[in-house]
């Protein structure tokens, strides 16, 4: 939908607000709200959380864009012993800190509730629409973050927030250009979903086709037999399982002080470097010194070799080494290398098996940071055909995994494709450079 413009504009005043139609005026926050910030019950106090009445919610809560279902609940006498503030249904909150994205996003209370002391509580005053307000904010994100420092940890304040800029507009054209805003969103929002969901079965279907291929081969009229394990099954006649020891080494890292990390040098691969994707990437690498090679000799990585995290939430993440300069290799990071007698890539798809990250899981060891050792990494049977049978298994699945890989870019691309568009009509709508009043 191409909606016009107003008919005649005049500066805003603020740099990222641009022109505004004529008979719009630019006023701050605090002359459209009043904000107050909540509070957080002693954590220590057991029966200030034990079975509470009062909904309460933390910073996270402002993913959800509307919420609806409270973080915790509290007692009466936490309510009465602590900052915590009751913010009225349809109100505003804003995460005034929070790690990665939190910080500046904005939410609309769906309930009325109680937050904590990182969370502000906007509550428009008329003529002020809720609704347009928030979408207002949300086109701001980046500018009410940069106004407390960016990405660095300094966090927002009700002062900061009293002086985001707003725009005072009429209150029939705040209606509009939310109804427009609730409809165009939802529509683009459902079509990022679905492919969302094309993505999650493509990657579903790329899992399987190494699963199945690394299990049974190319033949599928091939003769198959017992393998004896329980999570392998059949495997053909003319094939092996054996303990992963028996094709591959694996290296560990080692623990490197943060005290001697520099701005550049070698590129120390860390869990955080290995991404989902299969790949390591280095676009917030930590470094040492050149030096750091010559004593360190057992922990270089080099270009092909296979890294796998050790340890933490992504135990079991794999990803290929791809850069031409060497690496270190840092704690609870491990190299898989192939032995006499195995193909790389075909043992890059082992580590990609189902099977293989599910004995993981299974083996892994304390909770709620998990672990595996390299001795358990190299206990996990698997199946061995023969030299030349992994490299003709290989060179199919590059192929194959290619092309699928290939789909999910494109679909990958789609979706943030959509996504710019979606910020730029709500910035668009939200500060009158198209006119919301005629989608109606």
């Amino acid at each position: 939908m191409k909606l016009p413009p107003y008919p005649k504009y005049k500066p805003s005043g603020v740099e990222w607000l641009g022109d505004v139609p004529e008979h719009w005026t630019q006023i701050a926050l605090r002359r459209t709200s009043t904000r107050y910030a909540g509070g957080t019950p002693d954590r220590s106090n057991d029966s200030y959380w034990d079975e509470g009445t009062i909904p309460w919610i933390n910073s996270g809560a402002v993913n959800q864009g509307l919420i609806t279902e409270p973080s915790a609940f509290i007692t009466e006498e936490a309510y009465r012993n602590s900052s915590a503030r009751w913010v009225a249904k349809g109100a505003l909150v804003m995460a005034l800190a929070g790690q990665g994205k939190t910080k500046g996003m904005v939410a609309q209370i769906g309930i009325a509730t109680t937050c904590n002391q990182s969370m502000a509580a906007i509550c428009p005053t008329p003529p002020t629409e809720a609704r347009y307000l928030y979408w207002l904010l949300v086109s701001q994100y980046e500018h009410i973050r940069n106004m407390a420092g960016g990405e660095a940890r300094d966090g927002l304040n009700l002062e900061i927030l009293g002086s985001i800029p707003c725009l005072k507009v009429l209150p029939a054209e705040q209606q509009a250009i939310a109804f427009f805003l609730d409809q165009e969103t939802s529509r683009l929002d459902t079509l990022v979903a679905k492919k969302q969901k094309l993505i999650e079965r493509l990657k579903e279907k790329r899992t399987a086709l190494i699963s199945r291929t690394v299990t049974r081969g190319l033949n599928p009229n091939a003769k198959l037999k017992p393998s004896g394990i329980a999570w392998l099954g059949d495997i053909p006649t003319n094939w092996d399982a054996k303990p992963l020891k028996f094709i591959a080494l694996v290296k560990t890292g080692f623990a490197f002080s943060s005290d001697d990390f520099t701005d550049e040098g070698v590129p120390v691969l860390r869990i955080g470097d290995i991404n989902r994707n299969g790949r390591i990437d280095f676009s917030d690498a930590k470094f040492l010194p050149g030096d750091f090679l010559r004593s360190n000799r057992d922990v270089i990585v080099r270009s092909g070799d296979i890294a796998m995290a050790m340890t933490g939430a992504t135990i079991g993440k794999v990803g290929r080494y791809r850069y031409a300069k060497p690496a270190l290799l840092n704690q609870r990071v491990c190299l898989f290398r192939p032995m006499r007698g195995a193909e790389i890539d075909f043992l890059w798809y082992l580590l990609n098996t189902d099977f293989y990250i599910e004995y993981i899981l299974l083996t892994a060891f304390g909770g709620a940071q998990p672990n595996i050792s390299d001795t358990q990494l190299l206990a996990c049977s698997v199946p061995v055909p023969s030299l030349p049978e992994q490299t003709s298994i290989a060179n199919y699945l590059n192929d194959e995994i290619s092309k699928l890989d290939a789909l999910v870019s494109k679909v990958e691309t789609a979706i943030e494709r959509l996504q710019e568009y979606r910020t730029a009509l709500i910035t668009a709508a939200v500060t009158g450079k198209i006119d919301a009043r005629k989608a109606a």
